[in-house]
């Protein structure tokens, strides 16, 4: 038998009622650290339940961006997500 692999893919989305701010930028930040592991408890817990959840490891927030044109009201959040595929599984949709 052939072992599954772990394959990534990403994650982007705005959060409407987070404001930006520009300590968001530095991952050596506070407000950064908090954010993230926030978000990576959130990413988790929706994908555990989701039709992915048998085979999801869990995610990784990667940045947070200004959103432009939202008045620095909202904030764009990157992350990568990690799953085991086993040989002969469809790719992810």
């Amino acid at each position: 038998t052939t072992a599954a692999t772990l394959e990534r893919f990403t994650v982007n989305f705005t959060i409407t009622n987070l404001p930006y701010t520009s300590d968001l930028v530095n991952p050596d930040s506070e407000r950064f650290k908090s954010t993230r592991r926030v978000m990576n408890t959130l990413l988790d817990r929706l994908l555990k339940e989701s039709s992915i959840g048998p085979d999801f490891q869990g995610c990784e927030t990667t940045a947070f961006r200004y959103a432009p044109g939202s008045d620095r009201d909202q904030t764009r959040v990157d992350a990568v997500c990690t799953y085991s595929k086993e040989p002969g599984a469809a790719p992810l949709d």
